[in-house]
């Protein structure tokens, strides 16, 4: 548990002294919610019926930002590598990265929905059922990106690569998402939506690490 412990808090020290790719994905995502109104028009029912989709289609992309950053740098200086061979399994590292990924990418996103949602005209009761949606989702993306980085860690253009191959896994996540947050779907919709949409998270955290592993394996060999 310790070097569990001790390989979340390395990367969020990290994020702390590099700290510019969350900053371009919290702009990334704000700017979203500054461009759609211009684009859809000043109408705040319709942007409103619109939001939880805006949001989430935000999130989505932003979550796709900054996935190099997740095991390129340490493959490159051979921590990897070191982390092979200590006492802690490459699924615990896998599940570690997974854990600081989503605290550095995830979090902040969330963080900043307020003010999306103000630029949204959303009403409560759609603000509420957004968040709790971004909760149980976002796992299930940070799972994802990090699968996509490991896969695409040895390629010099992973950064690239990484986005393109998990987009459409991450689609599902998308639609329950939004159908979770959108309460003109009705309240038995979106409670089934916001159950499928843990289940997807709790599915991803859980098979990820082990296919992460594999791959970091491969890519070490």
């Amino acid at each position: 548990m310790r070097a569990f412990l001790i390989v979340i808090g390395r990367d969020l020290q990290l994020a702390v002294k590099n700290g510019g790719t969350t900053v371009t994905q919290l702009i990334f995502y704000l700017s979203i919610g500054v461009i759609m109104p211009i684009a859809i028009g000043p109408d705040k029912q319709v942007l409103a019926s619109l939001a939880p989709a805006i949001i989430w289609t935000a999130a989505l992309l932003s979550s796709l930002l900054g996935l190099e950053r997740i095991f390129v740098g340490d493959h490159e200086d051979g921590t990897l590598l070191s982390m092979g061979h200590a006492n802690i399994s490459m699924a615990a590292v896998s599940l570690a990265k997974i854990v600081s990924h989503w605290m550095i990418s995830a979090m902040p996103l969330i963080f900043a929905t307020p003010l999306l949602a103000v630029m949204l005209f959303m009403e409560m009761p759609e603000f509420l059922a957004t968040m709790l949606a971004l909760l149980l989702g976002t796992p299930a993306l940070a799972a994802l990106g990090a699968l996509g980085a490991a896969v695409s860690v040895t390629l010099k253009r992973g950064g690239v690569v990484a986005p393109i191959l998990i987009l459409p896994l991450a689609i599902p996540v998308l639609i329950f998402g939004v159908s979770g947050a959108n309460s003109f779907a009705g309240p038995s919709a979106s409670g089934s939506a916001m159950l499928f949409l843990g289940a997807i998270s709790l599915l991803a955290v859980a098979f990820a690490p082990f296919a992460i592993s594999l791959a970091l394996r491969a890519a070490e060999e």
